[in-house]
């Protein structure tokens, strides 16, 4: 009961502004909830201040209700979807995947970008923009800022893919499958690729939004592949004598993705039925902004302008090349 009353205020404050971000979020939906949940955190903690009697609060809202959100979302995305796709799509999937994250090491480490923030914006543009961030930031042991900034990234670029990809696509003269697949494959958040695939068609919309299903459930080995990374490190400062002696990699392991697959699993069984899984989605959806502002009231904008222009930079890059090599792998196997 004490804890309750000392983590109380920050997560009714999170929750406020949950509230607000998400209305903002729903007037403008090509910029989202969740930039809005970030944007107003941030604001209160560096121009007015967040009371101090809300700090443990913030601090749970942005740790444990951030992994309570991926499990949720987990209970709205059925492993069914995978296999509607077919192999075609999971091709230009893992090519992209592979791309994003390979750019994301090799130009952060030429730019000098610490390496959680080039994971983090590498594991934003390769699987599902926010809620990768999210399952990923306590894993690698991410702080605030750097999961502030890389959101922030990220999202940018669902803006302007959401504006340009439809136009595009039409003047390269792709079909509905293709472009569907093209969105699917090289945007990230999941209302972005809806948005750009139902404004080339319906059909192109329809079939985005089950590529980006697909690319959404390799979440769980990219995260069980970061946790395993995550262990050797912590081993290796260990033996070097700069690191924790005692970790322990149960202590590291991401049980929430555990979870997120159980909930999954029930989906796919068919547990969750009609309108309950529009909930769900819902209720996943608003955790993940409740988390997000939490994480915004964390943040200290001075340390992230500490940063500069070059994390932007490798965002725009990594994106460019994701949208580029998917078109590459289409044509080459054949379906644009």
């Amino acid at each position: 009961m004490k804890r309750l009353k000392t983590i109380l205020p920050g997560i009714l404050l999170s929750f406020s502004i949950a509230l607000l971000a998400t209305w903002l979020g729903n007037l403008m939906p090509v910029i989202g909830g969740a930039v809005f949940g970030i944007i107003i955190g941030i604001i209160i903690n560096n121009i007015i201040g967040k009371p101090k009697n809300t700090i443990e609060g913030v601090a749970f809202t942005s740790k444990k209700v951030l992994q309570w959100a991926i499990i949720v979302l987990g209970a709205g995305l059925s492993l069914s979807q995978v296999r509607k796709t077919g192999l075609e799509s999971l091709e230009v999937t893992i090519f992209t995947i592979a791309t994003a994250f390979i750019t994301a090491y090799v130009v952060g480490k030429f730019f000098k970008i610490p390496d959680k923030l080039k994971t983090l914006i590498g594991v934003g543009t390769a699987i599902c923009g926010g809620s990768a961030i999210a399952a990923i930031s306590p894993i690698i042991e991410a702080d605030e800022v750097e999961i502030a900034y890389s959101i922030s990234t990220i999202f940018l670029f669902n803006i302007i893919a959401v504006l340009i990809f439809p136009p595009l696509g039409h003047l390269l003269g792709f079909s509905d499958k293709a472009f569907g697949l093209w969105a699917g494959t090289a945007i990230n958040d999941t209302s972005s690729v809806v948005a750009a695939g139902y404004a080339f068609s319906n059909k192109a919309g329809e079939y985005a939004t089950i590529v980006k299903l697909t690319r959404a459930t390799l979440i769980i080995p990219i995260s069980l592949i970061f946790a395993f990374i995550t262990a050797y490190k912590k081993k290796k400062e260990a033996e070097m004598g700069t690191g924790e002696v005692n970790y322990s990699f149960k202590k590291i392991f991401p049980w929430f993705i555990l979870w997120f697959l159980v909930a999954s699993l029930l989906n796919t069984m068919g547990l969750f039925k009609g309108n309950t899984i529009h909930y769900i989605n819902e209720l996943g959806k608003f955790l993940i902004v409740m988390a997000l502002s939490a994480i915004g009231l964390s943040s200290n904008f001075k340390e992230m302008t500490k940063a500069g222009f070059k994390p932007i930079l490798l965002g725009v890059i990594v994106w460019f090349n994701v949208a580029v090599v998917s078109i590459i792998i289409q044509f080459i196997t054949g379906q644009i």
